[in-house]
């Protein structure tokens, strides 16, 4: 096989590939909230958006179960991703390191590219942290794992010691906190940041780990994901609704707006853990269309995270105005995309070998042009 020939249906994992599909479809849920609501309505649920108790019975449920979890799985999956890449270009013959290398550097571009549309990109962060990731992720697992977890919870380290600079008043933590906020402090902007990169590359060496444990992959026995489940969602659930409670009982105050985080980004790991173990054990299970739809939104990960940005941007900013759906509505816009994606990966894949910007990306680094169409593959005509 070339160094540049697809892997095989056999040689699919296709844990990873349903497990990258439901974080896919989980971070969109993140992610819509910034593309429809003012900054600070990401941040803090009594800002903006949330008019109903509706709305704000869903601000809560996306804080406890979803936000930050997702993006775990994400980022998880993505330092799976470019190890599995080093370690096939390693064995075909290729220079891997400087083959990843270059690969980043295309993502990084596209990350660019997508942050002068949308600030939260995170493909660009993905592309720095995944240098380290290839520095290091030789290292043995147990490693890789203490230090991707130190690196996640330092973060909310990081948010208790940021606290301490914030005032009374909330000054400095401008459009993070307040929907007509001025410019975001240093303290309160370097906290950003850093979290931003923590959360990414902790969970990346977090996955590099599970994916040598062989845990990621699907293939321990089905009890030891029923106690992943138990343990996972045990600790981290509690842990992230006793965050949103505390931010309640200071009433969204602005002394709780960087330590209000921490709850939730020590409940990241343990609840994306038992995530993980739920979508093995229902990966498990005899395939249905519903499995096969999901992982075709797990192949087509870029361009259907991509494809989110797109469309909450030209409906929440180019049709509507920013600031005037409530987060049910934003719900409503969720599932239609659901839907969208989850039938429109199928039906692309059925014909094609890789999403079109998976396959454009993969083109790119191997600086010659793959092959698209699946053999046998019906020809797409204009309507």
């Amino acid at each position: 096989m070339s160094a540049t020939t697809s892997i095989t249906r056999a040689e699919r994992i296709t844990n990873l590939d349903t497990v990258r599909g439901v974080a896919t479809l989980g971070i969109l849920v993140m992610n819509a909230v910034s593309f429809a609501l003012p900054e600070a309505a990401y941040f803090n649920l009594d800002a903006a958006g949330s008019d109903t108790w509706l709305d704000m019975f869903i601000g809560v449920a996306g804080e406890i179960f979803i936000d930050q979890k997702t993006m775990a799985l994400f980022s998880l999956l993505f330092g799976v991703g470019v190890v599995v890449f080093a370690e096939r270009a390693e064995a075909k013959g290729r220079h891997a390191t400087r083959l990843s290398l270059w690969r980043n550097v295309l993502l990084l571009v596209m990350g660019v590219a997508h942050s002068l549309v949308w600030d939260g990109d995170i493909l660009s962060v993905y592309a720095i942290c995944s240098v380290v990731l290839l520095m290091v992720y030789k290292r043995s697992p147990r490693a890789l794992l203490v230090a991707g977890v130190a690196l996640v919870l330092s973060s909310a380290v990081f948010a208790a010691i940021a606290q301490t600079q914030i005032d009374a008043s909330g000054d400095g933590l401008g459009t993070y906190w307040f929907v007509d906020g001025g410019p975001i402090g240093d303290a309160a902007g370097l906290f950003l940041i850093s979290d931003f990169f923590l959360r990414a590359l902790g969970m990346m060496l977090v996955g590099v780990a599970l994916f040598r444990f062989e845990i990621v992959q699907g293939q321990r026995p089905a009890s030891y994901y029923r106690r992943m489940v138990r343990l996972g969602l045990g600790v981290g659930l509690p842990i992230a609704a006793a965050g949103v409670a505390l931010q309640f009982s200071f009433d969204w105050g602005p002394e709780i707006s960087l330590i209000g985080e921490a709850p939730n980004t020590l409940a990241t790991i343990p609840v994306a853990l038992g995530y993980l173990g739920l979508i093995t054990l229902w990966n498990q299970r005899e395939d249905t269309a519903v499995h096969h739809r999901v992982r075709a939104v797990g192949r087509m990960a870029l361009t259907n995270y991509l494809a989110h940005t797109a469309l909450g941007i030209t409906l929440f900013r180019l049709i509507l105005d920013r600031g005037d759906a409530s987060r049910t509505a934003i719900a409503a816009f969720i599932v239609c995309v659901w839907a969208v994606q989850l039938w429109w990966s199928t039906q692309w894949l059925q014909r094609f070998r890789f999403g079109p910007l998976e396959w454009a990306w993969r083109c790119a680094t191997y600086r010659s042009l793959q092959p698209l169409r699946r053999a046998g593959a019906p020809e797409l005509r204009p309507s």
